[in-house]
């Protein structure tokens, strides 16, 4: 009777270890909170990013593959204010998982916790691609960074109690280091306040905002819309009427536009990452913001 209880109890343990010590599985919309849920989540977590650097993240396909992916996360991070719209509503639907559901623990929407820039006056999709909320782009910030990852790690504890203290730990050695960059990147960045600068997509007034930087215009005569030659011609006679040191563009996007204009208005053409894989610099958040401060500086030689 003993040996049974035994090897009864010695069964039960064992079909427990494996939860006790699973990771927890993350499904990130994009990379910059891939990345964000690896500093603080480190061996205890594991993670999946439905999109890389070069993908527009307004535009993805629901394919089977990330659906699946899904179905077994126990996370779903996503920026929100309406950026995966298009797809995400989608997979979370297909994928039957009812705990990354939006409204429960499973799901986080970053810009939730952010203060949005760019609220549209008025909706109308005539207007190009915009959103309701404001400005999805808030990754360009680092500050929006540091305010998603106090969230991001409540929640993970909340998620997984039994390592709750293990991302505090990491919270907190995350934030130090953090706080520790920003001041650095400031300093750095000392030279670009006030500098003025158009953008092919308005994807960067985060980044403005927290440099200091003058957007004068936009490539796109409507956000998301190809611009067209008439209209490229109009945005050079704007800019003869107040120049720009700099034409700048995400690099996901083709830069045919941003090249002609920046070649026949004198302003330098700069690529930035975006996000987290978009140069080979940006290889993590913290070389993310140190390579977009180098390539600005560089537009100012």
């Amino acid at each position: 009777m003993r040996l049974r209880t035994f090897r009864w109890l010695a069964l039960f343990c064992a079909s427990l270890a494996p939860a006790a010590f699973a990771a927890v599985n993350i499904l990130a919309t994009v990379p910059e909170w891939g990345a964000l849920a690896e500093e603080l989540g480190g061996d205890k977590v594991k993670v999946s990013v439905a999109t890389n650097a070069m993908q527009d993240p307004h535009h993805v396909e629901a394919k089977p593959s990330l659906i699946a992916r899904a179905r077994s996360a126990d996370l779903v991070i996503a920026t929100g204010a309406e950026l995966e719209v298009g797809w995400l509503p989608m997979v979370v639907q297909q994928a039957g998982n009812a705990k990354v559901r939006e409204g429960q623990p499973g799901y986080l929407a970053a810009a939730a916790f952010v203060p949005l820039l760019d609220k549209p006056a008025r909706l109308d999709r005539a207007e190009g691609d915009v959103h309701a909320s404001g400005n999805p782009h808030i990754q360009t910030d680092p500050r929006n960074i540091a305010r998603v990852a106090t969230v991001l790690a409540a929640r993970l504890a909340e998620i997984d109690p039994p390592n709750a203290e293990y991302y505090r730990n990491r919270y907190t050695a995350f934030s130090t280091r953090w706080s520790a960059a920003i001041a650095q990147w400031e300093k750095e960045a000392a030279p670009l306040r006030g500098v003025k600068v158009v953008v092919q997509h308005k994807a960067f007034p985060y980044l403005f905002a927290w440099l200091g930087m003058q957007e004068v215009g936009a490539l796109e005569p409507k956000p998301g819309i190809e611009p067209t030659t008439a209209h490229l011609a109009q945005v050079l006679e704007i800019l003869q009427q107040q120049p720009v040191r700099m034409v700048i563009r995400a690099a996901y996007q083709s830069d045919r536009a941003s090249l002609w204009v920046a070649e026949h208005s004198k302003a330098r053409l700069v690529t930035l990452p975006f996000t987290v894989g978009g140069t080979a610099e940006a290889k993590d958040l913290f070389s993310l913001y140190g390579d977009t401060i180098g390539r600005l500086l560089k537009g100012l030689q």
